[in-house]
């Protein structure tokens, strides 16, 4: 078999319809629209989710819940990601996105205290929870929150 031998298989690929191309077609003069009425106009038909006038389901649907506009989004990093850092290093925000540990689009970072820190470090973040900052101490570095 070569290249030139390929080709789909039967039923696989199907013309498309060229409506509106004359009488002999099958698909000439109106083009499969009918005879007059809204949907025979070019921009008729309804919008998306219109049904006949019955309520639509997105209305007749309870809402719930809402959205707080003023949320500021936090990204979360724990204790045992900032291994990876060099003892005695001061790490900020840019440090943790260069590392890929959060985006450097974060408008905030905490750190939570999710496993064991083994190296000295000076963290310049957002916010640290009791038992981050408790391991980081323990490890002896410090947590200086900006």
């Amino acid at each position: 078999m070569r290249l030139h031998d390929l080709s789909p298989a039967d039923g696989a690929r199907k013309n498309r319809k060229r409506k509106g191309r004359g009488v002999g077609s099958g698909l000439g003069k109106t083009a499969g629209r009918g005879t007059k009425g809204h949907n025979a106009r070019s921009g008729g038909g309804v919008r998306p989710g219109f049904e006949g006038g019955q309520m639509p389901l997105h209305r007749r649907l309870p809402k719930r819940g809402f959205k707080n506009i003023f949320k500021t989004p936090v990204e979360v990093v724990n204790v045992r990601d900032l291994n990876r850092f060099e003892s005695g290093s001061v790490v900020d925000q840019p440090m943790l996105a260069a590392a890929g540990l959060v985006s450097s689009k974060a408008k905030q970072v905490k750190v939570l205290g999710q496993g064991d820190l083994n190296v000295a470090l000076t963290l310049h973040i957002g916010s640290a929870s009791k038992s981050a900052r408790e391991k980081i101490e323990a490890a002896g570095g410090k947590v200086e929150v900006n």
